[in-house]
């Protein structure tokens, strides 16, 4: 069975975890697979306040101004990932696959297709039944109505076979802080969050397990906690 090594960063700056990230893939990139290495790392985090925009995102999807960002004590990041605009904070859990498909056997949409079955798996241990939307990557509550809203997104970025970024479901972060954007460049779709499907408090620590669980389960692979990551430069 592959070995994927991961590691909970707890609060970590969006900037702090794409450095990482990149490190860990350049990593992976330069590793020969023949040799028995790990074929990726798992990095699970929560972010403070910020907006990312992915490479193909549309800057007019940020609704909020300069000042109002700086009141939010937010900032938005241009990223080189797919996908368009999308919000990292506190009680979001951003999860960061830094895999090599190639030892998977499988391609960039399989890859997509299976992050969303983790997180569809996840969240129906709470009684939330997710699910997908055609042309827009996530997991969706409702997705075939009008009642659609998202409670997990997804973006990724591949190189040589390599993948990073990855996808942030909704615990218990505040969503008052979406309506500074058109999330993922929909203005008429919602967001919401396990904690408000369930009208209780989720144990972030519980979430985290899951995701564990159901990352090893549907990539077939065994997860480690012996990452050692690169050492990154100060923020």
């Amino acid at each position: 069975m592959l070995t994927v090594l991961w590691t909970d960063m707890g609060v970590l700056s969006y900037r702090k975890a794409w450095q990482l990230q990149q490190a860990l893939m350049d990593r992976l990139k330069s590793a020969d697979p023949a040799e028995g290495s790990v074929s990726g790392y798992l990095l699970l985090v929560e972010h403070p306040h910020v907006y990312t925009l992915g490479r193909n995102g549309n800057r007019s999807n940020m609704l909020a101004s300069a000042a109002q960002l700086k009141a939010r004590q937010a900032e938005l990041v241009e990223v080189d990932r797919g996908g368009d605009i999308t919000y990292h904070g506190p009680g979001q859990l951003v999860v960061y696959p830094i895999v090599r498909l190639g030892d998977l056997g499988i391609g960039v949409r399989e890859y997509v297709h299976r992050l969303e079955e983790v997180v569809v798996r996840t969240v129906g241990a709470y009684g939330v039944a997710g699910g997908r939307m055609e042309k827009a990557a996530g997991v969706w509550l409702d997705a075939a109505t009008p009642a659609a809203r998202k409670i997990c997104a997804i973006g990724i970025r591949c190189s040589h076979g390599v993948t990073m970024h990855g996808f942030a479901l909704n615990v218990s972060a505040d969503l008052t802080c979406f309506g500074d954007i058109n999330p993922c460049g929909f203005a008429d779709r919602g967001v919401t969050s396990l904690e408000k499907e369930t009208g209780r408090k989720v144990d972030m620590e519980g979430v985290k397990m899951l995701v564990r669980q159901r990352f090893s389960d549907v990539f077939g692979v065994a997860l480690s906690e012996k990452i050692s990551p690169p050492p990154t430069s100060p923020e």
